[in-house]
């Protein structure tokens, strides 16, 4: 029963009906009066209003709602008692807890307990203020609305709504009170315009709410024109959140492995932390392969994957010279654990197994220019931040060699440094000696190095190389003597652990070879198992200055150059460890009954005690020059620094304890950095000792034999440069900020690729186009010349030969945008050594708003192939699609 009805009251009606409407289920049975806000409304607090709930003479209706209602209307909110009606006009906006309706006329018929909102008309006839309902985060757009909120039935006219990552429209929707809907003369697309480019036209619908959409027959209508793509009924799901389904495949023809479906499968999603994929490829000349898919994610603890797939290739028709067949493999884990999940230890994998000739048939073409692969899988743990464990697994893998070297495990164990005789609590200045520090560290390591053919047989275990080290190194730190000079110390202790040794003898038996002629004695090796300790120490000891020039100029652009010089001289000692008392050498004598010293733990996983007795004093001088120039950009100083030469340093020793040849080659190494581009580095090393007709060096000097200080040995230059220019650095250069941060030249061309996470993400970079950046071009080069020298014919009358070798990389990519919806992709670079380009891809792309474009095409090389598509963007329809495409098989 209605007593009296205000502009408050019929308010509250009007949302508590479309709550109704679209979530029945948000309002329970109110026992109070909410209160009210709008600007020319009076508020009701809650303390009258309790007790006005209390002594009101009035009934309160057992639908009465709790939440605040705000409303607003530009216009007018006009009341008809006589007829039982509330009308609201222009811009009306009502919000109820998550609900909000938007329209520009709103009217209420309480004799029939109905709602009705619409729009209205501007003056050319066009529809302004459509009624917008929002729920939570899903919203919907109509021509109108009616609804009874007795019956908690309703009648949408005109309907747009988005649902999950489609959109509903409906001419007639009609809503139940169990909250599903049925659709007439409808169409589902997930393009969001209001005439949308393409959609699936039907007669009648049925929604269930986070579940499905399920229709009658349905026809694929494109820019308003049918197709005769046509389905006897429609099933889309508009269930948020990861769904399992059928992976539709794509199907074609190769010329070389006949018709084919591929990428078909079965995607499962197991809950919310795990997914299962399953596809597989087949063609009718005999090929197929297995792709399956696990991934998984735990919020806040760990992430990763694990795939792999297994293929039997087979092109061309047997008996033919094309005819090929061969079965390849790969296995990939990625294992990533949260920062947060544990603050002492982590858990990381990556791994890349794979057949040799995996990537060339079947990788995409980021592993295809690529010829070695890496795994690792490591546990590291921390205690009190002081000791550290790593125990890791590491795989190494060469395609073009076929060599993979293996380590199962790696183990590594260390002390952070620490000052034995500090105090806890350090009072007034350090003593010289309270910076006495000691480190720790303890590798081991187990590996194989074999050839991919030879992994799984039994003869590889014998080939294991095997060890653990300990390394213990105890310094002095820096001490200062006259203010300038550094003078520091360290002494070091190696200890390796073997559980084998080599014992050499001679046997004057023949030694028979499948590959060369037999042979009459031979150096024949036994092993000789057991615990093995092989120990070296060495003491260092070093001085080290610094010193400064520096020229000042009072006018023109460059205002300083400073000139800094780092002299250091230090001095090694220790024994020799070939002697019989330290028991790590041994001797064999041969045919001729010479006597040969060897090592029995030569070629070991760490080696051996080194050979001889050592003296060595070293001498390095390093120098660096730079400027200060006149600067507009810098206001505060006005000045910027340019490094002219980054390092140029001398080299060389003299090692006191050798009875000849004492004195060491004189080494020079340079680099410095260009234009912020260009990096340039140099190296030479020059020869003291004169050489025999043989090119041996003699223990004569270079000056007594031919009146010069040193003879060339070899130098090397290296010139590098990687740049990238765009549209939006230019920009940025001519408002006058600063230059945006260079990226890495591409990794194809770079052949420097290390992280594999990072690059498992850039093999994904053709499927991402940049539409911010109208333009880029990435530029990289880099050129390696190296001048090796002998001579020959006596001391007098050299006869030089130089082998030189010169090694030049080129690589250039880069994209424009011909038009705000086309884009032009091109990757390449040029092999010097053969004079021809190397691996080239050309990529146009067309953003067809809902729809989208792509071809590849690769004009040249062994992946020589082209690829047409044009699909839907959504991934809701990602089946729906037309591919094309002439493999580099067919080629």
């Amino acid at each position: 029963m209605i007593y009296k009805l205000s502009t408050k009251l019929s308010t509250i009606i009007l949302l508590v009906s479309l709550c109704s409407l679209f979530s029945p289920h948000a309002l329970a049975q109110q026992d109070s009066i909410p209160i009210i806000k709008n600007d020319t409304s009076l508020t009701i607090n809650d303390s009258v209003k309790k007790a006005d709930t209390l002594n009101s003479p009035y009934k309160i209706s057992p639908s009465a709602i709790k939440s605040n209602v705000d409303y607003t209307s530009n216009d007018s909110i006009r009341l008809d008692v006589k007829s039982q009606k509330v009308y609201m006009y222009k811009n009306n906006d009502i919000s109820y807890e998550l609900i909000n309706l938007k329209a520009d006329y709103i009217e209420i018929e309480f004799g029939k307990n109905e709602i009705y909102a619409t729009h209205t008309e501007d003056s050319l006839g066009n529809p302004v203020g459509r009624p917008i309902f929002t729920i939570d985060n899903s919203s919907f757009e109509s021509a109108s609305i009616r609804y009874n909120y007795e019956t908690e039935k309703g009648l949408v006219k005109k309907v747009i709504t988005e649902d999950a990552e489609g959109y509903l429209h409906g001419s007639t929707v009609k809503k139940m009170p169990n909250d599903i809907t049925y659709v007439s003369d409808g169409a589902y697309t997930t393009c969001e315009l209001e005439h949308p480019h393409f959609e699936f036209r039907f007669k009648k619908a049925k929604v269930i709410p986070e579940n499905k959409i399920i229709t009658g027959p349905a026809n694929l209508v494109i820019e308003d024109v049918p197709t005769p793509l046509a389905i006897p009924f429609g099933l889309f799901p508009n269930k948020k959140g990861q769904r399992s389904g059928i992976v539709i495949p794509t199907w074609g023809e190769s010329a070389q492995r006949g018709f084919y479906f591929e990428n078909g499968g079965y995607f499962a999603a197991i809950n919310e932390y795990l997914t299962f994929q399953l596809l597989g490829d087949i063609y009718t000349l005999g090929s197929w392969s297995v792709k399956p898919t696990f991934k998984y994610n735990k919020k806040y603890r760990f992430n990763g994957g694990l795939s792999g797939n297994y293929n039997y290739n087979i092109t061309g028709e047997q008996g033919t010279p094309e005819y090929l067949r061969r079965k390849d493999f790969s296995i990939r884990w990625v294992h990533n654990q949260d920062a947060k999940a544990h603050p002492s230890r982590k858990f990381s994998a990556n791994v890349n197994i794979m057949s040799s000739e995996n990537n060339k048939f079947t990788g995409n073409s980021n592993n295809y220019l690529s010829n070695t692969f890496q795994s690792s899988i490591n546990y590291s743990k921390n205690w009190a931040g002081k000791y550290n464990l790593n125990v890791a697994l590491k795989h190494q893998q060469n395609n073009i060699t076929k060599e993979i070297n293996l380590s199962l495990p790696s183990l590594s164990f260390s002390v952070n440094r620490f000052y034995p005789l500090r105090a806890k609590k350090m009072v007034g200045k350090l003593k010289w000696y309270e910076n006495i520090s000691v480190n720790y560290n303890v590798v081991a390591d187990n590996q194989i190095n074999t050839l991919d053919s030879l992994l799984f047989t039994g003869d590889v275990v014998s080939k294991m190389k095997n060890g653990l080290k300990h390394d213990v190194s105890v310094s002095s730190g820096s001490i200062k003597i006259m203010k300038y000079i550094v003078w520091s110390n360290s002494v070091k202790y190696t200890e390796r652990w073997y559980t084998q040794r080599h014992e050499k003898f001679w046997r004057n038996d023949t030694l028979f070879s499948s590959d060369d002629p037999p042979t009459l004695g031979y150096v024949d090796t036994d092993t000789i198992y057991g615990f093995n300790t092989v120990r070296d120490f060495s003491f260092n000891t070093s001085f080290s200055t610094t010193m400064y020039g520096m020229y000042a100029y009072k006018a023109g652009p460059i205002t300083a150059i400073r000139h800094v010089i780092k002299p250091s001289i230090n001095f090694s000692i220790r024994p020799d460890f070939s002697k019989q008392e330290w028991g790590y050498y041994q001797y064999y004598t041969d045919e001729n009954g010479k006597t040969k010293q060897y090592s029995m733990y030569d070629n070991f996983i760490y080696g051996t005690a080194p050979q001889g007795r050592s003296g060595f004093i070293g001498f390095k001088l390093s120098n660096s020059l730079e400027m200060k120039v006149r600067s507009r950009k810098d206001t505060i100083t006005g000045t910027k620094k340019v490094v002219l030469i980054e390092d140029f340093s001398l080299s060389t020793g003299y090692d006191i304890a050798r009875d000849s040849l004492n004195l060491n080659t004189l080494n020079l190494t340079g680099r410095t950095k260009l234009f912020k581009q260009l990096q340039i580095n140099y190296s030479s090393s020059f020869d003291p000792y004169a050489l025999d007709s043989a090119g041996h060096r003699i223990n004569k000097f270079e000056w007594d034999v031919n009146k010069r200080f040193y003879h060339i040995d070899k130098y090397n230059w290296r010139l590098g440069v990687s740049y990238r220019l765009s549209s939006d650095i230019l920009k940025k250069d001519k408002k006058g900020d600063k230059k945006a941060e260079e990226k890495p030249p591409d990794t194809e061309q770079s052949g420097n690729w290390t992280d594999q996470e990072l690059k498992d993400v850039n093999e994904n970079r053709d499927s991402y186009v940049d539409w911010n950046v109208p333009w880029s071009l990435n530029l990289s080069y880099d050129l390696n010349y190296t001048n090796n020298f002998s001579y020959t014919n006596g001391y007098w009358n050299y006869t030089v030969e130089k082998e030189k070798k010169l090694i030049q990389t080129l690589g250039f990519n880069g994209d424009v945008n011909i038009t705000p919806k086309w884009k032009f992709g091109f990757r390449s670079g040029y092999d010097f050594e053969n004079k021809k380009l190397t691996y080239t891809s050309l990529d146009i792309y067309r953003d067809l708003h809902c729809w989208e474009m792509r071809f590849s095409w690769i004009p040249i090389g062994f992946r020589q192939s082209w690829n047409f598509s044009i699909n839907i963007k959504s991934s809701l329809l990602q089946d729906l699609k037309l591919n094309k495409k002439k493999d580099f098989r067919d080629f």
